[in-house]
């Protein structure tokens, strides 16, 4: 669980971390409050270094912070392999355009400021966003 933005912001925190140990890149995500949507690019590391710590981790600082145990995620992470460019442009649209299908943010011009998309950043505006690019 994403609730609050406290537990946003670690979550990001310990993405921008893993994302520079795992040596990998985050070209887009979103943040929701039960969900997360992430794009990244590896290398020569599998993924699983990058997902590993960072839900292990997030998982022990959620449940200690909420006096709970259990899963956090539901399910397990999917993947899927991106080998076109014009596929890839609509999965960037799709996960930052996430919030305002959920019908968290109600105008476009909302997404330039919110702070659980990487949209800002690509669009040079300031906010989270920038935790996440190497």
């Amino acid at each position: 669980m994403l609730g609050d933005n406290a537990d946003k912001l670690e979550f990001l925190r310990r993405l921008g971390e893993n994302l520079v140990r795992s040596q990998v890149q985050c070209l887009a995500w979103a943040i929701m409050s039960n969900h997360y949507h992430l794009l990244i690019r590896v290398c020569a590391k599998p993924l699983a270094k990058l997902i590993a710590p960072l839900l292990g981790g997030y998982a022990g600082y959620y449940n200690r912070s909420h006096q709970r145990s259990g899963y956090v995620f539901q399910n397990r992470y999917k993947s899927i392999l991106v080998d076109e460019e014009s596929y890839l442009l609509e999965l960037i649209r799709y996960i930052h355009l996430n919030p305002m299908r959920a019908k968290i943010l109600s105008a476009l011009e909302e997404l330039d400021k919110y702070p659980w998309t990487g949209h800002a950043g690509l669009v040079n505006k300031t906010g989270a966003s920038v935790a996440c690019h190497r």
